[in-house]
């Protein structure tokens, strides 16, 4: 008999940190994001930072996707093709990128952005960035959760954490940047982000 989780009764661990993938990837599809159409997505993956600065500021810079480069080190362009779809293009290991169509399915200004992948994603994926107020007035805690299919399975996730790609590692990068962003204007950058830059593998 299949494994459940009821996130209602459960404790306030994330779904992203159960130890029972099945049961947290069915939880999830329940309650918080889209399993996308095509491919195998099951690797379930969150993240969260808190940001000294209003829900309405953070989602408001998020939600304009043209800005996510500034601060997602692996993509290289994000193009708006109407108010829901956009096409990105992110960097990859060896040298190379994929593609693919993300289509808008909830928004609601100031707490939530979700999206799944269209057919012909070259990494199946979905997901939603949510806004909540921090406790003590300390700004928003931004939490990223995100469903993906990796390419070539367990050999790619592999590969790509050799090359610092894989998404579980750079959400946490990523969500620091914004942070560094919004807070101070820029983005640090130490002489290891540079070395890993020349080299290819930031």
């Amino acid at each position: 008999m299949a494994e459940t989780l009821d996130p209602n009764v459960a404790d306030d661990a994330p779904l992203t940190t159960s130890k029972r993938t099945d049961a947290a990837l069915d939880a999830a599809t329940a309650t918080l994001i889209d399993k996308p159409d095509q491919g195998n997505a099951d690797t379930l993956i969150g993240r969260s930072v808190t940001i000294n600065k209003p829900r309405a500021e953070l989602y408001a810079y998020w939600r304009d996707f043209t800005n996510l480069a500034t601060f997602m080190e692996n993509v290289e362009q994000v193009e708006i093709l109407d108010a829901d779809r956009s096409r990105w293009v992110v960097k990859a290991p060896g040298d190379t990128t994929v593609e693919w169509v993300a289509q808008i399915t909830e928004a609601r200004e100031g707490e939530t952005i979700a999206w799944t992948s269209v057919e012909g994603a070259d990494v199946p994926n979905s997901g939603r960035i949510d806004f909540r107020d921090a406790t003590g007035g300390r700004g928003t805690v931004v939490t990223a959760t995100i469903l993906y299919d990796p390419p070539a399975g367990i050999i790619g996730k592999v590969v790509a954490k050799l090359f610092q790609r894989e998404p579980a590692i750079q959400a946490r990068r990523d969500l620091r940047r914004f942070k560094q962003l919004m807070e101070t204007g820029e983005i640090a950058t130490g002489a290891r982000n540079r070395r890993l830059l020349e080299e290819g593998k930031n």
